[in-house]
């Protein structure tokens, strides 16, 4: 018996030759049958491939998300989350509420400016409303639309003060998938849709206070009612066009 035993021939790989170690290593030298097949060139006209990449969100038209839809459980869903946020963080109702309405106050800016750049590169002769009441309508058919996918239900003036209007919303989005705690049900979410009122009215010169008030009824549960207390300046300029 020999002092070593024979490697077995699956596993010999270079068992059969005379080449020294680093001629064995080298390679020039390598055996044919573990070489790999060299990748075949690719040539193109063009150069070489650019890798994919989708466009910004900054680069895309505004006039073609005119009718872009968001998904109404995401929107709940981040909507849910800033309230949970905010409650954390406030000392009782009326802080909520006042927090709620300065992040509408912030979006309702950027929806008017929206709305606007679109009216002027849409139209050869755009039209800024300088009544009251056709700026109101706007908000309730337009506004509405951009932001919450439909129209108002209704708009109501009061019938007491002469400076006060209301714009009805049987089922607003905002609160639809919100439940509110008993101790806390005073609290009206759609402080955040009043402030985006507010926003654009001011945008438009018609400087008012807006508010959210919880108005159920048997047939609308979740109705809400924005108020909009008109400052004195424009009650007067609406005299002045009559």
């Amino acid at each position: 018996m020999s002092a070593y035993a024979q490697p077995h021939p699956r596993f010999s790989v270079l068992s059969s030759s005379s080449l020294s170690s680093a001629e064995l290593l080298s390679p020039s030298n390598s055996s044919a049958r573990f070489s790999l097949p060299s990748a075949p060139s690719i040539t193109t006209a063009t150069g070489a491939p650019k890798p994919l990449s989708r466009p910004n969100i900054y680069d895309r038209p505004l006039n073609k998300t005119r009718t872009t839809e968001v998904s109404a459980s995401a929107f709940a869903f981040m909507f849910s989350e800033v309230v949970q946020y905010m409650q954390k963080r406030v000392s009782g109702i009326n802080d909520l509420e006042r927090r709620l309405n300065t992040l509408g106050y912030r979006l309702g800016t950027r929806v008017l400016e929206l709305m606007v750049w679109r009216a002027e590169s849409t139209s050869k002769a755009p039209k800024r409303e300088i009544r009251f009441l056709p700026a109101l309508m706007s908000i309730h058919t337009n506004v509405w639309k951009a932001v919450f996918g439909k129209p108002a239900d209704a708009i109501e003036k009061s019938v007491e003060n002469e400076d006060e209007y209301m714009i009805i919303d049987n089922d607003p989005i905002v609160t639809r998938n919100i439940s509110i705690p008993r101790d806390m049900s005073q609290l009206s979410c759609s402080s955040f849709t009043a402030g985006i009122v507010e926003a654009v009215l001011d945008g438009l010169g018609f400087p008012a206070r807006v508010t959210a008030h919880n108005t159920p009824n048997e047939t609308y549960p979740s109705r809400t009612t924005i108020l909009i207390k008109l400052e004195k300046s424009v009650l007067e300029r609406e005299e002045l066009f009559k």
